[in-house]
């Protein structure tokens, strides 16, 4: 709720987040998922360089979420 608060982090999509941070002028942005409780997986980081989140980064995260489950799945951790 604090990260919310402080703008540190913001929801992209119904299961995406990202994770702010900015060091002078140089912004980096990490997307993640809730996968339960109190944990969540970091899908990948990237280097922002316009003020919208690109759609491809979005979409990378939501395949990495995917195949993440799929795994899971397989291996009957889910």
């Amino acid at each position: 709720i604090i990260a919310f608060q402080l703008e540190l982090v913001k929801k992209l999509d119904y299961e995406i987040y990202e994770i702010r941070s900015k060091i002078s002028s140089n912004i980096q942005r990490v997307l993640y998922f809730h996968k339960d409780n109190n944990r969540y997986i970091i899908t990948h980081g990237f280097t922002k360089k316009t003020q919208k989140t690109p759609v491809r980064e979005i979409q990378h995260a939501k395949e990495i979420k995917v195949e993440y489950e799929e795994e899971q799945y397989a291996n009957n951790k889910i």
